[in-house]
């Protein structure tokens, strides 16, 4: 994972599992321990990423000079782009532990382990990292060490076998080893590093008490080793901030918003001064007097919940909101005989909330069949940004990672005929129509739709994910094959081509043997023993029916004759090979030794010359064999080349594996597929669906010519409102300077 763009990781730790041999399996009970972990190492994951924008921005904030804040600042925009990335590479590693635990070898782990014994470190940086890591994991040892000791014993007891502390995939050494090896490739200063591990331990080794108690109690309710006293569980007291926190935020955002913090204010401010020029967009057509006055902003709460109940079901293109909101302002400047007027502020969240759906609507990144209900949830985040200024600043605010949830689901929904019946879409229309029916001044409904939004993408995305591994073991077992039958070519071609042979010879290595070699290359590979014994097996074959001139030939074949049949009659029966047919193989293969050694022989028996007339029909082998393929086809040869260093070719290379695209495949029609795999022979490009089934096949050439044609672009998978706000941002910048 030195560099996501072009290390595809095509091995992962469910293919090495699948692929394992019997003895190297894990135990169904470890299965459930590991992805009952895995679960709750994930969810620490997100936390400490959705939480790492808010840190940074803070420490940005207090930043004493600009090198400082605009280290803090590409840190936020590195860590944003490599979060799924590091996060993949994470579970990769804690998925490979597992599978190494019925491998492991006590010794061999000594030489692999990665050592951080400070005298060993070859820089500052990597001391200051290792002394934090060595203080993270003796505060979980001090914390947690009974618990993860017992965990400890019963996993030697399951497996069966000794294993030291660095073994545990659970314990603290390697889940920060996971960590720092999964994130390596961030291009961020050691003190930024030493923050994001300082969340770490915030966010999942300070919840690692729970991981080793339930991996403890399946252990228990299994069997193993019950006779443990269970560790006492942790006080309340002892827990971190992070619990203590999250409520606060969430009591402030309940509030409507009075408790705003100093670098919520400030961030807002900012803003403010962007939004300066595009201020009075948003007033009644009456003329300003002194009986002007704003409308307070639970009076705009009010009118913004009486046009949310009429929001249009369909395209959002005839909706405006702030003209919408102008007429309901001047009906009541009308009643009232005053001029109301929206304030300052609250003006300034309505342009703003504006232009970022302005540029969410126009984003090719999200599907045009899904932008009217997306364009709908406009005045629930106005609202709530009226009432909650973090949610410019805050990644983590609930409303803003709805937003950005519902983006990332409908990245690789593709539009059919009846997308109205799509679970997808019914389940963001469910979302949608709740806010508008339900959403008043109370916030929290947002964290509540997200809780259910995420579990359900989350059984999306475990269906989906057990496809496409699917899909991918497919295709590598495809590659696998057609590379063992090149080989196999290779090998009857060196042994058969440009020799004149009995045709029976000729066909039974082509039909039968073929197969035997193709099966053994498979499972043993060609370095392996059974894999040369099959070779030299076809090539005593192909001798013992040739013309030979040696004056001892005829005893070799006396002797070579006895080891030849047994090694055909294995190897047929290793292939399964039909019974009958290898009995009349064997009985026309007689009749050919007896002609060859009649032949060879000076003074031949009677019973061998009446076999002289018997003459077998011989074919001289003069073409190469090809032997027929498993594939479903072979791929177009694309027309033309491109030159090594062609830009799409360098776009093809950059492709990282999870990469969402977009196939243009006529003038209405597109395609919308992941890249799940790159599969050798030919560097296929294996590309699924939001579902995980295969969708296309493409070579690296041929879809660099697509890419050159402008018939496939890449899609932004950063978060929507992220990419929106930074836009925004940047416009109200280049305006400001025009002024």
């Amino acid at each position: 994972m030195h560099n996501d763009g072009n290390v595809v990781p095509l091995h992962k730790a469910a293919t090495d599992q699948a692929t394992a041999s019997p003895l190297a399996r894990l135990p169904v009970i470890l299965l459930q321990v590991r992805d009952k972990a895995a679960q709750q190492l994930r969810h620490g994951l997100q936390e400490l990423f959705d939480n790492a924008d808010d840190t940074l921005f803070e420490m940005a904030d207090r930043a004493q000079n600009n090198v400082d804040q605009n280290t803090f600042f590409e840190a936020m925009r590195d860590l944003r782009l490599k979060r799924k990335s590091i996060e993949r590479g994470f579970l990769e590693m804690f998925f490979e532990a597992f599978v190494g635990l019925v491998q492991y070898d006590p010794t061999a782990a000594a030489h692999q382990a990665v050592s951080y014994d400070p005298a060993a470190q070859s820089s500052r940086d990597d001391l200051e990292r290792t002394v934090a890591v060595d203080a993270m994991v003796a505060k979980v040892l001090n914390r947690d060490g009974l618990a993860l000791g017992q965990l400890h014993a019963r996993l030697a007891a399951l497996l069966g076998k000794r294993l030291d502390q660095r073994s545990n995939p659970l314990g603290p050494t390697l889940l920060c080893e996971y960590f720092m090896q999964a994130g390596r490739n961030l291009g961020v200063e050691i003190k930024v590093k030493l923050i994001i591990l300082k969340l770490f331990e915030r966010y999942v080794l300070s919840e690692v008490h729970q991981l080793y108690a339930e991996a403890n109690q399946l252990l228990i309710a299994t069997g193993v080793l019950p006779e443990l006293m269970p560790a006492p569980a942790r006080r309340s007291t002892d827990r971190t901030a992070p619990d203590t926190h999250a409520s606060a935020s969430e009591a402030a955002v309940k509030s409507g918003g009075p408790q705003i913090d100093d670098s919520v204010q400030e961030v807002f401010a900012a803003l403010q001064e962007l939004l300066f020029h595009v201020r009075g967009s948003v007033a009644p057509t009456l003329e300003a007097s002194a009986e002007t006055q704003p409308i307070s902003t639970r009076d705009l709460l009010r009118l913004l919940s009486h046009l949310q109940q009429y929001v249009p079901a369909g395209a959002q293109d005839d909706f405006d909101l702030r003209n919408q909101l102008e007429q309901l302002l001047t009906r009541v400047s009308v009643k009232s005989g005053k001029s109301r007027v929206v304030g300052v502020a609250d003006e300034d969240v309505i342009n703003l909330i504006a232009m970022l759906f302005e540029f969410i609507l126009d984003d090719r990144t999200v599907p045009d069949s899904l932008k009217a209900l997306i364009g709908r949830l406009q005045i629930p985040m106005l609202k709530v940004a009226v009432l909650d200024k973090s949610f410019f600043s805050r990644g983590s605010h609930p409303a803003r990672r709805l937003l950005n949830e519902i983006a990332a689901a409908a990245l690789g929904w593709g539009a059919c005929d009846d997308y109205q019946r799509d679970s997808l879409y019914l389940r963001i229309e469910q979302v949608v129509q709740r806010l508008l029916n339900d959403f008043v001044d109370d916030p929290a409904i947002f964290s509540e739709l997200l809780a259910d939004f995420l579990a359900f993408t989350a059984d999306e995305r475990r269906r989906s994910e057990l496809l496409e591994q699917r899909t991918r073991d497919a295709e590598e077992g495809r590659a696998k094959a057609e590379l063992a039958r090149r080989r196999v070519e290779q090998v009857l071609n060196h042994g058969l081509l440009g020799k004149v042979l009995p045709q029976v010879v000729v066909e039974f290595v082509q039909q039968a043997w073929s197969k035997v070699l193709l099966l053994t290359c498979l499972k043993h590979g060609e370095q392996s023993s059974e894999w040369q014994a099959a070779v030299q097996t076809m090539e005593e074959l192909v001798w013992s029916v040739e013309r030979h001139d040696e004056p001892d030939a005829a005893l070799q074949l006396l002797n070579l004759v006895p080891g030849l049949l047994k090694g055909l009659r294995d190897g047929l029966s290793s292939a399964a090979f039909d019974p009958f047919a290898t009995s009349e193989f064997f009985s026309q293969l007689e009749v050919l030794h007896l002609q060859v050694f009649e032949r060879l022989t000076p003074n031949p028996e009677p019973r061998v010359v009446a076999l002289e007339t018997q003459a077998p029909a011989m074919v001289a082998v003069e073409q190469e064999i090809v032997l027929a393929s498993a594939e479903e086809g072979p791929l177009e040869a694309a027309p033309v080349a491109l030159a090594a260093n062609d830009t799409s070719l360098l776009l093809v290379d950059q492709l990282r594996l999870g990469a969402w695209v977009e196939f243009q495949e006529d003038e209405e029609n597109t395609v919308r597929c992941k890249l799940a795999a790159i599969v050798q022979p030919g560097a296929k490009y294996i590309f699924v669906n939001r579902t995980g089934m295969k969708v296309l096949e493409r070579t690296r050439m041929g879809l660099a010519l697509e890419f050159h044609r402008a018939a496939v672009r890449t899609l932004d998978d950063t978060l929507l409102f992220d990419r929106a706000l930074e836009s925004v941002i940047d416009n109200l910048q280049r305006l400001n300077r025009g002024k």
